[in-house]
């Protein structure tokens, strides 16, 4: 256990209990379930039904800790609903969509009133009496609507509450935070500073136009009736990220993880740099257990897709109909004045970026490699005694093309394994399926991006029409070879040679002989720069032609990031990151030429998933014991 949990347990642990009489919990109680237990499960489901108490605690059976007397967290958020909760989901969505996910998609919208604090579980319901009674003592006084002005800057963007009725909620919580703090013995601070309501939050630079222009699609005058809401959260995942699983998995080792699809699971970065490639640990929300699951049944989730939202309190006010004349508010932007009915809808905003795309470029792992599967000497389980290849699983390729040098230097440059290579012509084929036109072609000299390079043509059937650039400046980091040496490519002649369509006019930017074993992140990440740069003066704007670079891991973070602008990461964060980019994998810039940048966009088509399927001999459990 942890030092901090270890504190926690002992500070929570001490504390006196008091007996709840709520028919919920001497339900539960009558059913046999210890009081702490029965309680902790009503805090965890927001004590609604005793279906939903029961479910839990069931779920929840090998909990390792269902005993421990860790309590939730709770906050007070004042949330919109209506007309104006549907122009703020509107943004949520397209905001995602066209800048990537920034802190505010974390949460739903709403205000701050009582940020997160503890609060034992046979108490809760004393708070729920409190949010009653303060609500029903301001519902006299709670403002008709609540005037909110756009504030905008490099990392934030977001409505700021008016003064006079940001006096009203801020003595509204702080209403709330005293008598809760009183009743409740528990210690809750009210946010008395500027409220807001955040749109985005620890964005990109250079995505704040774009956001800005979105934010203006929303009226901030319309329809709404705020709702006060009590939320909570497990204290213990605060700082762990959230994944939801998209597939069931049936654990094949004692150590792994049963989930189904849809189960959410907390995940700490910090616990993941021993785990094996592909693979996480994790405890899941739904049972409490703990144990690998494989990343790429998961997908990132919200953080408060876990959170249980337990009490609220409406605030029935005057509804306000608006026309989109005289009734409808001016709106200030950092001091500019600006009508929200004169705004572009959010599908001019998009026509009009879209009107201004240009190139693009698609930078792409590479397929599925034969050591991948088979481990590093994957090459002495197919050579015969006097050193001929064989297929000895019908996973290897048939064959390995051929090169002057010996045949063990595929030992440091792995071809791709059968799957990879219907990998790489699915992503082709669905590239074509989407009208993606691709003009020009870069791949790292490594086999297996050349390979990708070519099935990839293949689906897109190109094969024929555009040619692979081989470019070894696109090659890995090279400090991650295991050999502490460069590999020994095959030479674009004995790529020519053996059908793979290349460009053999083609002369890189940098010779396979600039590259330097074990170099520093500093040097892989400087060699980036220069050679994404180098591709795209190389290659004429053709309209919307997309440039298509198939590379490593590595690639998708060190080619894109110094394309729209972006400083290099750190280190030990960028290998974290590529450690979870799956074979396939991709990013996808575009071109705006008018402003004369690029930005990131969500990739042509989907990501590619699939399960493991381990060997099989069919001698055990069928014929011996």
């Amino acid at each position: 256990m942890a030092v901090a949990e270890t504190q926690l347990y002992a500070k929570v642990s001490n504390k006196r209990r008091s007996k709840s009489t709520s028919a919920l919990l001497e339900s539960l109680l009558a059913k046999g379930f210890p009081a702490h237990i029965a309680q902790k499960a009503l805090a965890a489901t927001g004590q609604k039904t005793i279906e939903d108490a029961a479910k839990w605690l069931h779920s929840h059976c090998d909990d390792p800790s269902l005993d421990d007397p860790i309590p939730q967290e709770y906050a007070l958020y004042l949330c919109p609903t209506g007309h104006l909760h549907n122009h703020l989901q509107v943004f949520w969505k397209e905001s995602k969509r066209q800048c990537g996910k920034n802190r505010a998609h974390e949460i739903f919208p709403h205000i701050t009133l009582c940020d997160f604090f503890t609060c034992e579980d046979q108490k809760v319901e004393l708070l729920y009496d409190t949010l009653k009674r303060v609500g029903d003592s301001f519902s006299q006084s709670f403002p008709p609507f609540i005037s909110l002005s756009l504030h905008s800057s490099t990392s934030y963007l977001g409505f700021f509450v008016g003064d006079s009725h940001a006096n009203i909620l801020k003595d509204f919580a702080l209403a709330f935070s005293s008598e809760a703090s009183t009743l409740a013995d528990c210690h809750v601070k009210p946010c008395l500073k500027q409220l807001h309501l955040t749109l985005a939050h620890k964005f990109y630079p250079h995505h704040q136009k774009t956001l800005e222009q979105l934010a203006k699609c929303i009226n901030p005058g319309e329809t709404c009736q705020w709702v006060a809401a009590l939320y909570s959260r497990d204290m213990r995942f605060v700082h762990y990220q959230t994944l939801r699983a998209l597939f069931q998995y049936k654990p094949q080792n004692i150590d792994e993880l049963m989930i189904s699809a849809g189960d959410l699971v907390y995940v700490d970065p910090t616990q993941q740099s021993d785990v094996s490639e592909g693979w996480v640990i994790g405890t899941s929300h739904q049972t409490g257990c703990r144990g690998f699951l494989p990343e790429n049944y998961t997908e990132r989730a919200n953080e408060s897709d876990t959170w249980v939202k337990h009490r609220e309190y409406v605030f029935v006010t005057a509804s306000r109909l608006f026309t989109q004349t005289e009734n409808e508010p001016n709106v200030k932007m950092n001091g500019a004045v600006y009508n929200p009915s004169m705004s572009r809808s959010v599908t001019n905003v998009l026509s009009l970026q879209n009107a201004s795309l240009r190139r693009g470029v698609l930078v792409m792992r590479h397929g599925e490699r034969v050591d991948q599967v088979f481990g590093k000497s994957w090459l002495q389980q197919c050579l015969t005694a006097d050193g001929k290849y064989y297929r000895a699983d019908l996973n290897f390729p048939s064959t390995l093309p051929k090169r002057k040098d010996s045949v063990k230097h595929f030992e440091c440059d792995p071809p791709l394994s059968c799957c990879g290579i219907f990998q790489s012509k699915l992503i082709g084929e669905a590239l074509l399926d989407q009208e993606v036109t691709v003009s020009y072609v870069y791949s790292s000299p490594a086999l297996r991006c050349v390979q990708t390079a070519q099935h990839v043509l293949q689906g897109l059937k190109l094969d024929q029409k555009v040619k692979i650039r081989v470019e070894p400046g696109l090659f890995e980091w090279t400090k991650w070879e295991a050999s502490r040496v460069i590999p020994t490519f095959m030479t674009v002649t004995e790529l020519a040679e053996a059908s793979y369509k290349i460009d053999t006019s083609y002369r890189g930017n940098f010779p396979v002989s600039s590259l330097v074993p074990s170099e520093s992140y500093e040097e892989y990440v400087s060699r980036s720069s220069a050679v994404i740069k180098q591709i795209i003066t190389a290659c004429p704007n053709k309209g919307k032609g997309v440039i298509l670079i198939v590379g490593h891991g590595s690639s998708l973070a060190s080619f894109t990031r110094p394309l729209i602008g972006l400083p290099a990461r750190d280190s030990s964060d960028f290998a974290q990151a590529v450690r979870k980019i799956p074979s396939l994998g991709m990013c996808f810039c575009e071109e705006i030429k008018e402003e004369n940048k690029w930005q990131m966009v969500n990739p042509p088509v989907k990501t590619l998933t699939h399960g493991a399927n381990a060997a099989f001999n069919w001698r055990n459990g069928i014929v011996e014991d």
